[in-house]
């Protein structure tokens, strides 16, 4: 691959990550405290299922599965299975109030520094 297809194909990957961004960035709070605390990087180097999860839940602030699945469009059970991975990733804290179970962004996570 010649020099100029990679630029291209660079390019093309910068655009796309640019696109990402600007649509999933919760309530495009650009500039705000949450913006600035979060971990681009980390974010980024989610998988795609999870990263969409993550943003979701930041658009939230807290959720169920099921309000989280109403976004995504994705089954409850799916999210649920999503949300807990990030849970055991540390990024995610998972708390009850009363009978139902709730997912927030974790405070600590590098995901919100």
């Amino acid at each position: 691959m010649d020099l100029e297809k990679l630029y291209e194909k660079l390019q093309q990957i910068e655009d796309k990550l640019d696109c990402l961004l600007q649509e999933r960035t919760p309530r495009n709070i650009i500039g705000s405290d949450i913006l600035e605390s979060l971990d681009v990087m980390t974010l980024l180097s989610l998988p795609d299922h999870l990263r969409m999860s993550a943003s979701t839940l930041f658009e939230l602030e807290k959720a169920t599965a099921d309000e989280v699945s109403n976004v995504t469009n994705k089954e409850r059970a799916v999210e649920s299975n999503y949300l807990n991975q990030l849970v055991r990733m540390g990024h995610v804290e998972k708390f009850r109030e009363g009978r139902k179970v709730y997912f927030r962004i974790n405070k600590g996570s590098e995901i919100n520094k």
